[in-house]
């Protein structure tokens, strides 16, 4: 009865058309296909944008609007930031400042805390937040353990801060960019450089200050203080040393044929033979008796094997060091994160050939909270899965320096190129100024009238720094395509015109006339404030891109039918979508330190929604005195 009576008095809602069905279909299934990951985000948002230029006639998007979202110039500015980022990490700029980091930190939790939050948030609004966390997981993981303190403490609050970083400024994350290019083809008002710097500030403050008195307390400790991964991974029981006797079957085979990997669920890490181990391209190496080969596999099979190929049992491994021989110390336990982007998703890793192409051996892996110790060769890898693997110090350094992965840990060697810093950072300061700049207001205090003409674009800048870059050799021509993660270029593309269709077939005011019915009961801050709570739970799920292009149609229809500013409305949205704590799939950052830390998925949660609420209200309050809720006139 309520709800009707709200509907009388905010206005009839739109009758229900065939292409608002087609429309609703085709979000649903999208949807669907974000959640259960049945196929790749990149992928669906392919289908969405080949179902909606085929369902012309019900979705109205034409084939020319419906490959729009590839010239559009939040996905052109996208891909510029990402090249510029690349830029930033190839100099060792922000691996240099965590090392200044660690070193004010020290032992003290307090002061790594202070020290992870006070470099992400700055540094993630002006480099994109997503490359800023790759690059800090290793720098933080490393402070963690040299400092006594468990990484899990640490990871969830970089992930955290660097959210809060990318609200500071319009080039801090790419939902910004995509909602101030929808915002301004839906009202005519887009964001500039700093339009939102104010609440962002805001944002930073609050979210860091909750970080540093709740939030570490809710954080279990997931990994130990010291780092000990066979403990960690529970490997006590999964990793062996065997002797070769003389009657062994196995005697003459390579190791790559020496076990049947179709019948057993084990392989053959590293062998030493008469005190010198082997473990690069050991795959050709022919067995002799006496050769003590350390295998990955459970108890049971190792049982089976001992019996069938004749071996003997030298000892179980219960820690790195007794993993590690000691002479030489050529080998390394290390943790790796597989990238948005890699092209080992979808793959396991016996189809993406790991061992042959990495020079190492996956003894373990973390995927969606769980440990897995058996059957690794037969599970697909997904974005923000955590390998363990056993590789020498080299391809260690090769893995590190490879976009497909965040190693947990810094290279002993890193390949920076230090001395092209000032370049690096005239640049960026470049990209940003321009486009900060005040130029009219520059024109009226100097009298210079050609400032007042002057008008620049986050495009125009950023693609002029990307050329800059190269030119200047801060980044060579080849990494300019290793930088990109095009699964995020793909995904806006894809979903660009999925808004377009929302609009023009009415769909969006349909449901917009539908959310405005709570203005009937609740007063207009109090709708903004439930556009928010959507928004972030809808981004939770799905991605954080996806959820702009979704609401922010809909926000703009129920400020039109509520007498309430649309600006204030995207706004909501946008901080929305780009705060998402409360799982780990709602941001990438959120995966890319979910195995390093250790993490379960209601870690996410219980630190996450707190947090959450408290930064919907400090949000709406400030769109409110900032901008207004009430129509403009």
């Amino acid at each position: 009865m309520v709800l009707t009576m709200a509907i009388a008095q905010v206005g009839a809602i739109p009758p229900i058309t065939t292409s608002m069905l087609v429309v609703f279909g085709i979000v649903l299934l999208t949807l669907i296909l974000f959640v259960t990951e049945l196929l790749p985000i990149d992928v669906t948002a392919i289908l969405v944008m080949v179902l909606l230029m085929f369902l012309k006639p019900w979705t109205q998007v034409s084939v020319s609007e419906g490959i729009s979202g590839f010239s559009n110039t939040a996905t052109v500015a996208v891909l510029a930031m990402l090249i510029l980022s690349t830029g930033i990490s190839k100099t060792g700029l922000v691996q240099i400042i965590g090392r200044k980091m660690a070193d004010f930190a020290g032992n003290n939790p307090t002061k790594q805390l202070i020290a992870t939050i006070g470099v992400t948030g700055p540094v993630s609004g002006f480099i994109n937040n997503t490359p800023v966390v790759a690059i800090l997981v290793p720098v933080i993981s490393d402070l963690a353990h040299e400092g006594n303190t468990s990484p899990s403490k640490l990871l969830i609050p970089l992930s955290y801060a660097s959210m809060f970083g990318g609200m500071l400024t319009l080039i801090g994350t790419s939902t910004n960019l995509l909602a101030s290019s929808v915002s301004d083809r839906l009202i005519g008002r887009s964001f500039s450089m700093f339009t939102f710097t104010g609440l962002g500030v805001i944002v930073l403050v609050t979210g860091s200050v909750y970080l540093m008195t709740i939030g570490h307390r809710l954080i279990p400790e997931r990994v130990p203080a010291r780092e000990d991964y066979i403990e960690e991974y529970d490997l006590q029981g999964y990793v062996f040393e065997v002797i070769v006797r003389d009657e062994s079957a196995i005697v003459g085979k390579t190791v790559q044929s020496a076990i049947d990997e179709s019948q057993f669920d084990a392989d053959i890490v590293q062998f030493i033979r008469d005190d010198e181990q082997f473990f690069e391209g050991i795959a050709s190496k022919r067995i002799q008796p006496g050769d003590i080969l350390t295998v990955r596999t459970d108890r049971e099979t190792l049982d089976v094997l001992r019996k069938q190929e004749g071996l003997s049992l030298v000892g179980t491994q219960h820690s790195d060091s007794e993993l590690e021989p000691d002479e030489g110390e050529t080998q390394t336990l290390v943790e790796i994160v597989i990238q948005s982007g890699s092209s080992l998703l979808g793959e396991t890793i016996a189809t993406s050939s790991f061992r042959e192409r990495y020079d190492a051996s996956v003894l373990a892996f973390r995927s969606g909270g769980k440990t897995i110790r058996s059957r690794l060769n037969n599970i697909g890898l997904q974005v923000g899965d955590t390998l363990l693997v056993q590789a020498p110090k080299d391809s260690i350094d090769r893995l590190s320096r490879n976009p497909e992965f965040i190693v947990a840990h810094e290279s002993e060697s890193p390949d920076y190129r230090t001395e092209k810093i000032p370049w690096a950072l005239g640049i960026i300061i470049g990209v940003v100024g321009l486009v900060g700049i005040p130029w009219e207001m520059l024109a009226n205090i100097t009298g210079v009238q050609v400032f007042a003409g002057v008008e620049f674009s986050i495009v125009q800048t950023a693609l002029a720094g990307v050329v800059l870059m190269v030119v200047a050799d801060v980044i060579k021509p080849g990494e300019i395509y290793e930088g990109v993660d095009w699964s995020v270029i793909l995904l806006l593309a894809g979903v660009i015109p999925l808004g377009v269709a929302l609009e023009q077939t009415g769909a969006a005011n349909l449901l917009g006339s539908v959310v405005a019915a709570t203005a009937g009961f609740l007063p207009l801050i109090g709708v903004l404030w439930v556009f928010y709570i959507a928004t972030g739970l809808i981004t939770s799920i799905i991605s954080n891109n996806a959820s702009v292009v979704l609401m922010i149609p809909v926000a703009i229809e129920t400020a039109k039918d509520i007498g309430a500013n649309p600006f204030a409305f995207v706004l909501a949205v946008t901080f929305a979508a780009s705060t998402a704590f409360i799982t780990p799939v709602g941001y990438q950052t959120n995966l890319f330190v979910y195995g390093p830390g250790g993490y379960k998925f209601t870690d996410y949660t219980r630190v996450g929604a707190p947090l959450q609420l408290l930064l919907s209200v400090v949000t709406v309050l400030g769109i409110a005195v900032i901008w207004g809720v009430g129509a403009p006139a």
